[in-house]
């Protein structure tokens, strides 16, 4: 059948209605082109492959614009458009066709396409595979047991009818049709994917050119931008030559001037001596030549001197401009492949609280990246309950050793999705999705309600050294101090005379080592880390001391009394300096700190800022008295103010507010370990913070930013 042609007349003439003229239809194909689409109706795209062309519902009818329209279509058209025109337009070129006495089924059939038809058919025909052994029967297909057999040479279960129905059996030309079809939709979707990674490659490779002139133009320019400042410092030099060249010169044709002058004198004093006979004017002349003989003494030597010299050598600059030359600038290039690189993410992510992302980058053959330097952009997507999507701020660091922290606080709880390109192609699994909590659980606990000689009892109060970040938990109960690193491993016990009593409230850090106050004995002691005493003092006016807090850039202890409902502040050695607030200015202070800049920051039923003179400043967070009461209260070198809090329907969580960000106001609700009766806390170094859970008698340590 190769080079077939085919070449159909068909005559219509007197059924086709308001047509006086033959109407022939040529068509030369060459069948190797042929496909089914010639055979489609292009109004519902039914065509003969899938039985729909079986000359009743979807007979192919010729219209009076040559276009052929099934049967089916017609219908549907006519009875949508026609009303009472009797006609209606061809849903291809829109021209007005004239329905028959019979309606649109007694319009012409399109004998083109039947006769294409039969062609086809007839082809299919004489393309049947046969079996080999049956020469006249046509092989069958089991899709289910991919076996090709005939009817007569069939066996095992294709010979049992009960089992043969659970067999999908099908002509072996149609079976060779389909694959023939899916081997067509996956080649073309081969050739669709190639297609795209050759574009890709393409794109890459401008990229790659585009990226060649840049570093071409920057080379350029900041050599241009040397060669600059080498003319420039080459001027600067000529000019300092000639500068000193033109001062010397000046002085010595100034010198050669004189000399001149002097010499043009002394001439025309000569001139005539030998006719002078006066010894008094001999002699006279004499004397004043004298002294001009003198006087070119000092002119016989000239006042500047000729040395002029332009000296390279007097330090290393040319070395060292050698030596910055030759590491100035760097061809920097990467072997990342991005859709190898992957990314996992670091622990809960919280509300509020700062999380990074691990972005790890490998080669082409999958081996780990030693280095960085790569381009790597992020962003964080908020997915709102609209499905649209809300960027939050996001930071990368590069850690050079081929990995990369991507940084992030995600503003509220909620679905996330954060995306990532190195070198402005996605990573492997790409974007990465997670789940924001609002809730706050701590890191770590020690202790717990029990009664053993190492366990807590009634923990009042911590501190934490800045220094090596050793933690102090005051053990009221027990009368010690129980010292842990920063891991919340036990170290080891405190113990000194001014922790007796069962009655320390208050612990602080010094220069010199602890502070605690004691409130039944009324005595502030400060100890060394060891528990020897350094110093303690009282003070006549105190009633009920219940927290200390030190300023170690004076040096001042500060001490909050309930019964003065006010701070007193202290020097070193315990001499008062001043006092904040007075009857009514505090109710039932809970706990004192001091800021940053020294600023004294006191919590009772609410927060109250003041200098470190004593001033009032401001009104950090009015919770309203009867709502609720502060326990501890802490700040970090931020201004980030951490204050624990109990409320009287027993909800009970840490607060971070700020001394400079008012709008700062998140909440540590410890959801899986319930804080009861939280009091003293204290912060880390790495935004972490210790808080003593009384009612647990333990301490729980949080991230908090």
């Amino acid at each position: 059948m190769d080079g077939l042609r085919l070449a159909i007349q068909t005559r219509l003439g007197e059924r086709m209605v308001s047509m006086n003229s033959t109407l022939v239809e040529t068509v030369s194909i060459n069948y190797e082109d042929f496909n089914e689409s010639f055979l489609t109706c292009g109004t519902c795209l039914y065509g003969i492959w899938s039985g729909m062309y079986d000359g009743q519902e979807h007979t192919p009818k010729l219209l009076q614009c040559s276009h052929t329209v099934c049967l089916h279509c017609l219908t549907r058209i006519a009875a949508s458009q026609t009303r009472d025109t009797g006609s209606f337009r061809c849903p291809i070129c829109r021209e007005l066709i004239t329905i028959p006495r019979g309606g649109v089924s007694a319009l012409p059939p399109s004998f083109l396409v039947n006769q294409l038809l039969d062609l086809m058919s007839r082809q299919r025909r004489e393309v049947i595979p046969k079996c080999s052994v049956h020469i006249n029967q046509e092989l069958l297909f089991c899709e289910t047991c991919d076996t090709v057999f005939c009817t007569l040479c069939t066996g095992g279960s294709h010979n049992d009818t009960a089992n043969s129905c659970e067999h999908t059996i099908i002509p072996f030309s149609i079976a060779i049709k389909r694959m023939s079809e899916i081997l067509l939709y996956k080649a073309n979707e081969c050739i669709s994917k190639l297609t795209q990674a050759q574009e890709g490659v393409s794109a890459e490779l401008t990229k790659l050119d585009l990226a060649k002139e840049t570093c071409l133009e920057q080379i350029n320019t900041t050599f241009q931008q040397i060669q600059t400042l080498m003319d420039q410092r080459k001027q600067e030099i000529i000019d300092n030559v000639n500068s000193v060249c033109s001062e010397k010169r000046r002085v010595l044709e100034e010198q050669h001037s004189l000399i001149e002058s002097e010499k043009n004198k002394v001439e025309q004093e000569c001139q005539g001596l030998q006719y002078q006979v006066e010894v008094r004017n001999i002699t006279q002349r004499i004397e004043i030549l004298s002294e001009k003989l003198d006087a070119t003494t000092s002119l016989g030597e000239p006042r500047e001197n000729a040395f002029l010299t332009c000296d390279f050598k007097l330090n290393d600059s040319l070395e060292q401009i050698q030596q910055h030359l030759s590491v100035l600038g760097k061809v920097r290039t990467s072997t990342t492949f991005p859709s190898l690189c992957s990314a996992h993410l670091e622990g809960e992510v919280i509300a509020g609280i700062e999380n990074y992302v691990t972005l790890k980058t490998v080669d082409y053959h999958g081996n780990a990246r030693k280095n960085g330097g790569d381009p790597v952009e992020a962003e964080l997507l908020e997915v709102t309950a609209d499905e649209s999507d809300r960027s939050c701020p996001q930071r990368v660091v590069d850690c050079d050793d081929g990995t990369y922290k991507i940084y992030f606080r995600a503003t509220n709880a909620g679905r996330y999705g954060i995306k990532i390109s190195v070198i402005d192609r996605p990573i492997k699994d790409n974007p990465l999705y997670f789940d924001v909590t609002e809730h706050n659980n701590p890191v770590c606990v020690y202790g717990s309600r029990g009664s053993g000689k190492d366990e807590f009892m009634q923990p009042v109060a911590v501190a934490i050294d800045e220094r090596d970040q050793t933690v102090y938990v005051l053990d009221t109960g027990n009368s010690r101090v129980k010292v842990l690193n920063e891991e919340l491993e036990f170290v080891k016990h405190v113990t000194n005379e001014g922790l007796l009593g069962r009655s320390c409230t208050g612990i602080a850090i010094s220069n010199e080592g602890l502070v605690v106050v004691n409130w039944r004995s009324k005595y502030i002691t400060e100890m060394t880390t060891d528990g020897e005493t350094i110093k303690y003092f009282t003070y006549n006016a105190f009633q009920e001391p219940i927290d200390v807090a030190v300023d170690k850039s004076y040096g001042h202890v500060l001490v909050a009394d309930n019964g003065m409902s006010c701070v007193f502040v202290f020097d070193a050695e315990g001499k008062i300096l001043f006092q904040v607030g007075k009857k009514g200015t505090f109710s039932l202070i809970s706990s004192v700190t001091v800021g940053p800049l020294g600023e004294i920051i006191v919590a009772d039923s609410r927060i109250q800022a003041f200098s470190a003179k004593g001033d009032f400043m401001e009104v950090v967070y009015d919770e309203g008295r009867g709502k609720g009461r502060y326990g501890g209260i802490t700040i970090d070198p931020d201004s980030k103010i951490l204050v624990s809090r109990t409320e009287q329907k027993g909800r009970t969580y840490v607060q971070l507010l700020s001394l400079t960000d008012s709008s700062l106001n998140q909440c540590i609700d410890s959801h899986d370990a319930k804080l009861k009766r939280p009091s003293g806390l204290a912060t880390t170094n790495d935004h972490h913070v210790i808080v003593v859970d009384l009612g647990n008698n333990c301490i729980k340590k949080y991230r908090y930013w």
